[in-house]
């Protein structure tokens, strides 16, 4: 059998016709600048081909549903296993997939809860009991006299099908009606029912008018609707259209409430039978916020403090005046007053309405002037009501920045109905259960003593739900809960989960590729993550890891050094072997940093900051625990600790937001909070993050730093394009008149292919120039329009030399380590950290203040330690302009590198939330109680 994986003759995007051989059953680490190469040698070439040979496996049939890739662009890959790909990108944001779903735990708490729960009634509490016949009879016949209702046998709940057979049973059985999705139909009739949709069926046993006399054929019909509905039966009172559900299975004999048998969909919340009536099983509402409808309360109504869509202005003879003339005049209260000094019965008015009660309108027409008596709706249900009947997107759109999600009032967040959210097992609910941590679950599963009976059915369920949560908390995610929502989770966290997932699979002979699972992860976890990476090779996988990091650099078995430069300057293998074979190779930058031989200096001297502090009272949003933090502005500073000790909560939930609305005017609602001071020392904020510059293949790096439009300008000024009568519109890809219509600017043609992927050739108008012929004839020294899109950064410093304009955009992009991307390079085959290096590029561009603040979430996310320099450079060089940096990182070179050190800890999740250290770094690393002190101490004396 083949021991290694051999690529030969690799041209993918950057690639130079490299060939290279990877050992199998091995941790293989792909490394290299930023740019070099390695996505494309990993993800674009070998993982792209072992997919494709996997798929091509299939039937014609099953290949239709799957999504096709493209044959890279390779010779030969030899000894390929089928390949599975954990990457960032990957991640749900689907509202309804939560930790728990994602990693499948979910789906054997539903089985536990359902198999050895106990119910209780959801309004009193006592557990609740099965009801026999006589029972049920006799909470009937508490029914008013006269009352009419019928007796229904529930015989289909929520499943898709036709059910012909079941009908045709119920016609064979006697019955004359029966009532499907609350339609009633007389069998003998022909009922089609979708095939795709879930439907319920309910067998009419009896119609009954409630007299003395109809106990015995009561009980006849309630016992032949219970041997029909599995041990349920509806009484439908037909006047007033209420039922009642019954169950032979629980009740509860004091209030009467009775529930289905206990079955994993009872506790979905994506299944109709357990979420939440109210918010449909997600969890939360979009309601109207009252602090974004007056985000200043020191401004008076008449001056614009209700900022609301159609309330706004009451200068003007509108309708809102009119009403807010009504209010003041009834409730007493005086338009031109600051809003914070209404009285409270003011405000509960003018933000929820006179419930009901009319106010006397004045109005003036042209006509004339009348009055008209109106009741008052309210701000907050104006809006609502606007925006669940609006048909306009923009409308839409517009009102949703008045509204905030908050948790449904009726299940408090929790997703599920009453009747799920009251069983439980061990003294807790399923929901109550997903709300600890991972470390906490394993502690109760630990101490949960079932006993007869119970304790054999849950054993094996136990078993499963143990190791998983095991490989979560091996993997550092231990302060994660089951609840927590798919859409908040990092790149990092979301690619260990299914880390974690593919362990617990246990497959064997399979090609992992691995896109930096290292993100996010502080260092004292570090060792969790290699451990589980050794356990999934162990088990005879080949793991390729695309990483920066050097403590996997220094475990793993064999080390592909991608280089030696980036983009153009890279696609070569500049080394590959060992790690001391890669640390003796000469051409190898990385080795140059593992040996010692390069390294990021610790900055001779500390600033003090400009004597201006940004202080945040009271931070207690999610884990924090109402912590107060100082940032001395005009420094770089640094918010450190483990993973899921609180950063992103303290950093984007509320500095980020508070900031935003406070500076930026913007329609965020921040974390909770109790009040921020030092504002007036600064005049916006600016969050710098990994997300994608542009989402079509139309944005590139010119469009996004606003480069192209000076371009297009000094196109429009030649000599030609004057005597053409052309502007800058006639140079733009977007927009009709000077692109090529054949491809309206894109330069490639989509081919869709059936049964292949979808083919994209260059425009055979335009050979990919994106522009017509006229316009490609305007010549600037020598080079039409579609030449300099196709120019590199630094081959553009040199043509525009005599342009300063451009040029001190151009050497901006270039400063931050991005010389090699095409001016025209489409913004969707930039990686994260070249996203938010081309931002970057372009805050540097623009006339420094002195008194901004930068925010930047992990922004060594895919930089090798090369870049990691010059990031810190540019960041360095904003400090010195009298900004502040303020970052969340786990990187040592960058903490080491930072004026101030912000450490919160101790632990993650509910062991976090605290300020354990903050001072310089050497201050910080003589704290014993940060383990980010224990890891930086080391860093520090290597200088």
């Amino acid at each position: 059998m083949r021991n290694t994986i051999a690529v030969h003759g690799a041209r993918e995007n950057n690639l130079k016709n490299v060939d290279v051989e990877i050992p199998r059953d091995a941790l293989c680490v792909f490394t290299g600048l930023s740019g070099s190469g390695k996505s494309s040698l990993a993800f674009d070439t070998i993982y792209a081909e072992g997919r494709r040979r996997y798929v091509e496996s299939l039937s014609a049939y099953v290949r239709q549903f799957l999504g096709q890739m493209d044959k890279p662009d390779v010779d030969v890959i030899e000894g390929l296993s089928p390949a599975i790909s954990i990457d960032q990108k990957t991640t749900s944001k689907n509202p309804r997939s939560t930790v728990g779903t994602v990693t499948e735990i979910y789906d054997y708490l539903r089985l536990l809860w359902a198999r050895v729960g106990t119910p209780h009634c959801p309004r009193c509490g006592r557990e609740i009991k099965r009801q026999s016949v006589d029972q049920i009879v006799d909470r009937v016949l508490e029914l008013p006299e006269g009352t009419r209702f019928e007796v229904l046998a529930p015989v289909i709940r929520g499943k898709k099908g036709e059910h012909s057979k079941v009908l045709e049973s119920a016609r064979r059985g006697g019955f004359a009606r029966v009532r499907v999705d609350g339609n009633l139909y007389d069998l003998s009739e022909e009922i089609s029912l979708e095939k795709n949709k879930k439907h319920f069926i309910e067998l009419v046993v009896d119609r009954l008018i409630m007299r003395g006399d109809i106990t015995r054929r009561l009980t006849d019909s309630v016992e032949t609707a219970l041997s029909h509905g599995d041990g349920v039966v509806i009484i439908h009172e037909v006047d007033n259209d209420c039922e009642t559900l019954y169950s032979r299975n629980y009740a509860c004999d004091e209030c009467g409430i009775s529930i289905p048998e206990l079955s994993p969909r009872l506790f979905s919340f994506n299944n109709p039978m357990g979420a939440c009536p109210e918010c449909s099983g997600l969890g939360y509402r979009l309601k109207a916020d009252p602090e974004l409808v007056i985000p200043d309360p020191k401004k008076s109504i008449y001056d614009g403090g209700i900022e609301a869509s159609g309330w706004g202005n009451i200068r003007n003879d509108s309708i809102a005046r009119m009403y807010f003339e009504a209010l003041a005049q009834k409730y007493r209260f005086d338009l031109h007053a600051p809003i914070e000094s209404l009285p409270d019965e003011a405000m509960k008015v003018i933000l929820f309405g006179t419930g009901g009660e009319k106010l006397q309108l004045r109005y003036e027409r042209g006509n004339g002037r009348g009055t008209l008596e109106q009741a008052f709706e309210g701000i907050l249900p104006n809006l609502e009501r606007r925006f669940r009947e609006t048909q306009s997107d923009a409308m839409r759109k517009e009102l949703e920045e008045y509204m905030s999600t908050s948790p449904c009032p009726h299940c408090r967040g929790e997703r599920l109905s009453d009747i799920a959210r009251a069983v439980t097992v061990g003294g807790l609910s399923i929901t109550q259960f997903c709300g600890l941590s991972v470390s906490r679950e394993l502690d109760f599963l630990d101490g949960l003593r079932l006993e007869g009976a119970q304790a054999v059915i849950a054993e094996p369920i136990l078993k499963e739900i143990r190791n998983r949560l095991g490989f979560l908390k091996n993997v550092g995610l231990q302060y994660l809960t089951l609840s927590r929502s798919a859409g908040t989770l990092s790149g990092g966290e979301a690619q260990r989960i299914r880390l974690a997932t593919q362990i617990g699979a246990s497959l064997m002979g399979v090609l992992y590729i691995l896109d930096e699972p290292s993100i996010g992860l502080h260092q004292r976890d570090n060792d969790k993550l290699l451990k589980t990476l050794c356990r999934l090779r162990d088990l005879g996988n080949t793991l390729i890891v695309v990483e920066h990091d050097e403590d996997t650099m220094r475990a793993a078995d064999y080390i592909v050094d991608v280089g030696p430069g980036a983009g153009v300057h890279g696609g070569e293998i500049v080394a590959c072997g060992t790690l001391q074979q890669i640390m003796d190779s000469p051409r190898s930058i990385t080795g140059q940093y593992l040996s010692g031989k390069r390294r990021i200096p610790v900055p001779q001297t500390r600033r003090a900051g400009n004597g201006s502090v940004l202080r945040f009272l009271g931070c207690r949003e999610n884990n924090l625990q109402s912590i107060d933090v100082e940032i001395p502005l005009g420094t770089f500073t640094c918010v450190t600790g483990v993973s899921g000790s609180g950063k992103s909560s303290l950093v984007n939930e509320i500095i980020a937001k508070r900031l935003a609305v406070s500076l930026n005017h913007a329609k965020l609602r921040p974390g909770k909070h109790d009040g921020v001071e030092g504002l007036s020392a600064l005049d916006k904020v600016i969050v710098i993050d990994q997300s994608p510059i542009g989402r079509t293949p139309r944005s590139n790096p010119a469009t996004y730093t606003g480069l192209f439009n000076d371009i297009r300008d000094l196109f429009a000024s030649t000599a030609s394009a004057k005597e053409r009568g052309y502007g800058p519109g006639r140079f733009s890809f977007n927009i009709k008149g000077g692109r090529c219509e054949s491809c309206c600017g894109d330069g490639l043609v989509k081919i869709e292919m059936h049964f292949l992927p979808d083919v994209y050739v260059p425009c055979e108008v335009c050979h990919g120039k994106r522009y017509n012929r006229e316009t490609l004839e305007v010549l600037y020294r020598g080079k039409s329009i579609s030449d300099v899109l196709d120019m590199t950064v630094d081959q553009a410093l040199e043509f525009f030399e005599n342009q300063p304009k451009l040029l001190r955009r151009l050497q901006t992009i270039s400063q931050v380590g991005l010389g090699y991307i095409k001016l025209g390079q489409s913004s969707t085959t930039l990686s994260g950290g070249e996203a938010q290096r081309v931002k970057l590029a372009t805050e540097l561009a623009r006339q420094a203040t002195g008194r901004t603040l930068y925010i930047l979430d992990e922004p060594t996310t895919g930089l090798h330690m090369y870049d990691v320099q010059k990031l810190l450079d540019v960041l360095q060089q904003l400090v010195d302009c009298g900004n502040t940096v303020l970052v969340i990182e786990h990187n040592l070179d960058v903490i080491k590198s930072a004026d101030w050190l912000i450490d919160l800890g101790p632990e993650g999740g509910d062991g976090g939330g605290t300020v354990v250290a903050t001072g310089t770094p050497e201050e910080v690393a003589q704290c014993a109680a940060s383990y980010t002190g224990q890891y930086l101490k080391p860093y520090l004396e290597r200088g």
